[in-house]
Order: structure tokens, then C-alpha cells, then sequence
């Protein structure tokens, strides 16, 4: 009788009540920030509330659709790894700029497909420079993705930036309480609760704080219960040469982050990312770009929330992910369904969030745990590509005097430590070392740091 092969956790399926479960966790991990785009983008083109309220359902739509392609995968379209897809805050700036200046959401909109057809075109490029991330550089750039969104998870457990309340200590309560329900579910629960305790925390918070007058469902009433996006609702793309240049500035800023994230998941979940299914993974952020553009929402990429997810559930399976991307198209189809999701208090999101972008920079530290510091300048790379990766972080108007295309690159923290970390790993590891180096002699003549694996 012949034996069945194993099934890697990645590709295991498991029972509809644990998809849901863990499916729906996923989606309230990443909504606030999948909304967040439209809002601000909208906002600044003062679009009407009708408008903004279609902005939002055509980017939940389209956020499933892109996670589906990710995750399930088609031909060579998705990395088949546990990712949820959602719009890149990189292209924020940029598309603001793009719509302020006159070309309103058409010049947007055809800048976005141009974006998304390069992504597609470099995603084979973007493969095979996949030998230039060793250990050293990945646990750099996970550390830095970590680090990076616990700001985001600090301005949610203060009220959410803009909130009159901002800072309330009641609203920083709330979000303690959240983490702690989240703590002592992990460590106290069952097997199953544990693995689904930002969904409990979630759930205990929103229970507590409705009756504190955190929130209300008056939204709830006023949304419809049906929403259909349309293709090309706000008009035919228009092409401007300037606003392309800019996007795909923005293109190649995500494919680094996308780079990061999906080998992020890759150690998580004991699948190593290969270059083959790196460039396949960089090709469904491509797809999902271009149905953005052609379905009134903006650039896709990973989401590093939803990467802390997984490392701290330790629930591998795709296919949950995959359950999301459904839950996401459900919630894009039916805007009433998103009002109630939307009615979640911020320090809720703040509670669960701190506990999940912690474990995505603590996952860095843990890789970086296999790199040898001893004899080399590894720890230099760490150090500095660090600091440049947190200065737009901690001063977000440091890069304000310079040029659109430095700042669209700069300003987001994870593409400019991820660079840093390449080039100086390529400088100290890579390049011929001068005679009687003895870092080079010591390690036969292979880049220290990454080993074996620098140079596959």
C-alpha cells in the first residue's frame, strides 16, 4: 500500500469553523490599515461621502480578489504562502500629488496600471536578486518591518491620529486591556482559543467598549447592503508622463517591501522563499496593481501586520489566508458587512496590534540570531541599516526639502533600511577584500555572515 506524502503546514486545509476563525483574525488585523489609503487619498481630493464610501468598498473588493491571487495562485501568479494583500501607504504621497495637481483620479488611475505592468515585467529581475538576501539582510529587514509598524500600533491604542480624543487615557486603557486579554489568552486558553487570540482580544475589547461609548453603529444603518464596483467608474485612465514616473518609483519601493515580507513569511512558516516563487509572488502584486487601477482603487502589496500574524499563531495554512481574501471580497460586495468591522474602536486594533508588529520585529531578531558577528563588521550592517530605516519613522519630515522621488523611496522606512542593508552587505561581504583581510581568509573566501546561502 503506498503512503501518502506528507503535507507541508502550508498547504494543510483545516476545518471550516478554524477557517473562519482565523480567516476573520487576519482580516481585522490589516482593515484599518486597508481603508486607510482611500480615506486619506479621497480626503485630499475632497471627493464626496458617496465617492469616499465606493473609494473603500472597491479597495475591500479588490484586496480579497488580490490575497486569493496570492495565496491560492494561478499559473505563475501568486507565492502560495499565508499573505494578505492590501494597498501600499508608499503610493500615498504620490498619488495626492498626482490628483491635486489636475489629473484628478483617471491621471491616478492610469499611472497605477503603467505601475502594475512594471511590476510584472521586473518581477523575474527582482527572482534572481534573491542571492543578495542572506540571513543578515533578511533578519534586518524583518526587524526593521517590525519596528517600523509599532508606531501605527501606538497611534491606534491612542484613539487614531486626527481622533479629538488622541491620547485620552481612557483610550490607552482600553488598548492595555486588549493586550492583556490577548496575553492571558495565548497563555491560558486551549490549544484552539490560543491560536485565535487577537480575535479574542478583539471580540472582549469591542464587547467592553461599546458600552463605554467608545463607538456606535449608527454607520451600521446608513451603509447599503449591496455595493458593486465597476470598472473605470470615475472615468477613463488618463496617461501623464510625470505621474508615471512617479508610480514607478513607487513600483520598485514595494517590490523591495513585497521582497521583504514574502521572505518574512517564508522563515515563518518553514517554506523557504525560492527565486522562482519570489518573481511569481512579485508578479500577483503586478496583476492586483493593474485590477486596481482598472477597478477604482490603488497599488497592492503585502502587509507586514498580517506577517506578525503568523508568527505569533503559529497557523501556517495558506489556506486561512485565502479565507480572508473571501471574507475581504464579501465585505467589498456587502458595504453594510464593512460598517460593522469599520465601528471597531482604534485602541482595540492599538491592543491586538502591539502584540502582533512586536513578534514580526522579535521574528527578525530571531534570524538574525543565525548570523556570526564575531570577526566581521555584521553587526555595522545591522546597526546602520537599522538607523536609516527608523529615522523617517521617528522623524517623519526629515526627508521634507528634497526631491518627490527621494522622498517616495526615503520616507517609508522598510525600503530604505531594506537598501541600506543590501549595499552594505554587498560592501563588507560581497566585494574582493584587500590582501591579509583576515575576516576573508578566516572564512575561506566565502561572504561572511551569509555563508553558504550569500552566494547560492
Amino acid at each position: 500500500m503506498a503512503s501518502t506524502a506528507p503535507v507541508h503546514p502550508v498547504d494543510e486545509v483545516p476545518p471550516v469553523r478554524q477557517l473562519t476563525a482565523f480567516g476573520l483574525q487576519h482580516v481585522l488585523a490589516m482593515y484599518a490599515g486597508a481603508v486607510a489609503v482611500p480615506l486619506i487619498v479621497g480626503d485630499a481630493l475632497k471627493l464626496s461621502p458617496a465617492d469616499l464610501a465606493y473609494l473603500i468598498t472597491a479597495d475591500l473588493l479588490v484586496c480579497g480578489i488580490a490575497t486569493l491571487i496570492q495565496c491560492v495562485g494561478f499559473w505563475r501568479f501568486g507565492v502560495r504562502l499565508p499573505i494578505m494583500q492590501g494597498c501600499t501607504f508608499a503610493a500615498v504621497t504620490p498619488m495626492v500629488l498626482i490628483g491635486t495637481s489636475g489629473g484628478g483620479l483617471p491621471a491616478i488611475y492610469g499611472s497605477v496600471i503603467v505601475a502594475g505592468l512594471a511590476i510584472m515585467l521586473l518581477a523575474p529581475v527582482f527572482g534572481r536578486l534573491l542571492r543578495f538576501f542572506p540571513p543578515l539582510v533578511t533578519g534586518t529587514v524583518i526587524l526593521i518591518i517590525g519596528l517600523s509598524l509599532l508606531p501605527v500600533a501606538g497611534n491606534w491604542a491612542a484613539g487614531g491620529v486626527g481622533a479629538k480624543d488622541f491620547g485620552e487615557p481612557r483610550n490607552l486603557a482600553l488598548a492595555a486591556f486588549v493586550l492583556a486579554v490577548v496575553i492571558g489568552v495565548q497563555r491560558f486558553a486551549p490549544p484552539f482559543l490560543s491560536r485565535v487570540a487577537v480575535l479574542s482580544g478583539i471580540a472582549v475589547g469591542l464587547a467592553t467598549a461599546v458600552p463605554l461609548g467608545f463607538t456606535d453603529f449608527g454607520g451600521v444603518g446608513d451603509a447599503d447592503w449591496v455595493g458593486i464596483s465597476t470598472p473605470f467608474h470615475f472615468g477613463t485612465p488618463t496617461f501623464e508622463a510625470s505621474a508615471i514616473v512617479s508610480m514607478l518609483v513607487v513600483a520598485l519601493v514595494t517590490m523591495t517591501e513585497t521582497t521583504g515580507d514574502l521572505i518574512a513569511v517564508g522563515e515563518l512558516t518553514g517554506r523557504k522563499v525560492e527565486p522562482r516563487s519570489l518573481a511569481d509572488g512579485l508578479r500577483a502584486d503586478g496583476l492586483s496593481t493593474i485590477l486596481g487601477g482598472v477597478f477604482n482603487t490603488f497599488p497592492y502589496t503585502a502587509y507586514a501586520q498580517n506577517v506578525g500574524l503568523v508568527g505569533m499563531t503559529r497557523v501556517r495554512s495558506r489556506w486561512v489566508v485565502a479565507a480572508a481574501g473571501g471574507i475581504l471580497v464579501l465585505l467589498g460586495l456587502l458595504p453594510k458587512l464593512g460598517a460593522v468591522v469599520a465601528a471597531i474602536p482604534a485602541p482595540v486594533l492599538g491592543g491586538a496590534g502591539l502584540v502582533m508588529f512586536g513578534t514580526v520585529a522579535a521574528s527578525g531578531l530571531r534570524t538574525l540570531a543565525r548570523v556570526d558577528f564575531t570577526g566581521n563588521h555584521n553587526l555595522t550592517v545591522v546597526a546602520v541599516s537599522v538607523a536609516v530605516g527608523m529615522l523617517p519613522v521617528g522623524v517623519p519630515t526629515v526627508y521634507a526639502k528634497f526631491p518627490d522621488w527621494f522622498q517616495t523611496v526615503m520616507n517609508s522606512g522598510i525600503s530604505a533600511g531594506a537598501l541600506t542593508a543590501i549595499v552594505l552587505n554587498l560592501l563588507f561581504n560581497h566585494r574582493p577584500a584587500r590582501a591579509g583581510s583576515a575576516a576573508r581568509a578566516e572564512s575561506g573566501g566565502l561572504p561572511v555572515g551569509g555563508g553558504e546561502e550569500a552566494v547560492q
